[in-house]
């Protein structure tokens, strides 16, 4: 599988290939260029995977940060109309 098709895989379908590829590798029954081939592979997918999770986490950061956001404005004026 070529690096442009691996782009448009989801985060579960590369986690997928690189389990098959961990086990190929783990077997140790393929040749030694299959192996390298394998091996390279796995790399790719296995950044492609960790730039996924790095997005991911990113968004969910966000998300944390509007909605704290949101919950400091929407309870600020409840808390200075009683005093606090």
């Amino acid at each position: 599988m070529k690096a442009a098709e691996n782009s448009e895989l989801s985060f579960e379908e590369a986690m997928e290939q690189l389990e098959k590829i961990v086990e190929r590798l783990e077997n140790g029954d393929v040749p030694l260029e299959t192996a390298i081939d394998l091996f390279q592979e796995g790399m790719k997918l296995s950044q492609l995977c960790g730039g996924k999770l790095e997005q991911v986490e990113r968004k969910i950061e966000v998300l944390i940060e509007t909605e704290q956001g949101f919950q400091k404005k929407a309870f600020a004026p409840m808390n200075e109309e009683k005093g606090e």
